[in-house]
């Protein structure tokens, strides 16, 4: 019980010091649950458990989510009337998390190895775009560039769908996007484009 309150305590802190609003974090959860689902049929129809994985993670971010929305809403409700207007928005949070929470699930089935069964494979086919998940090493050309700068899309031929910096997401990066040493990049592409952008992170 008293990790949970350490747990609260933390998200409350956490929410003042960005100053973050209710908005802000509802916008976070659509783009992270849509994120979600696109990555957790990448990895099924792929059957790439790295990617499997990131979604798993990104479900963990989910709950925090959720946590740091209903501890605002709480602080925000002064009155039942109040309360009562307040949970519409508690609905459309529990939503997304309900989304991002079958994203999990389909990303378990890849994990649990029963895309490495034949009749999967045969049944699924071969996709036609490919979903890598790369880090951008220190030798990497891409460091410290942006994404418009090194022309990554027409370089590589792959969509960054997203970046991972630390604990950090960077949903739909514009050409303004630096890359950084160690970021997590998440991009779509046909099979050779992705090994071309796997080679420019090395």
């Amino acid at each position: 019980m008293a990790e949970e309150v350490e747990e609260v305590d933390e998200i409350v802190d956490h929410a003042i010091s960005q100053k973050r609003n209710v908005k802000d974090i509802l916008v976070e959860m659509k783009d992270t649950s849509e994120l979600m689902v696109d990555l957790a049929y990448s990895a099924l129809f792929t059957n790439s458990k790295d990617i499997a994985e990131e979604v798993q993670e990104l479900e963990q971010k989910m709950d925090d989510l959720r946590y740091e929305i209903e501890t605002l809403l709480l602080l925000a409700a002064r009155t039942p009337e109040e309360a009562a207007d307040l949970s519409g928005i508690m609905h459309v949070a529990v939503a997304a998390e309900n989304i991002a929470d079958s994203a999990e699930e389909i990303a378990d089935v890849v994990l649990r190895g029963v895309g490495d069964h034949p009749i999967y494979k045969t049944m699924l086919g071969e996709a036609e775009e490919q979903v890598v998940r790369t880090k951008v090493s220190s030798r990497s050309e891409l460091v410290g560039k942006t994404l418009g700068e090194f022309r990554v899309s027409t370089k590589t031929g792959c969509y960054i769908r997203a970046i991972r910096r630390g604990t950090q997401w960077i949903y739909n990066p514009g050409k303004d996007t630096k890359i950084m040493e160690g970021d997590i990049l998440i991009a779509s592409g046909s099979e050779s484009s992705v090994d071309v952008l796997k080679e420019l992170s090395k």
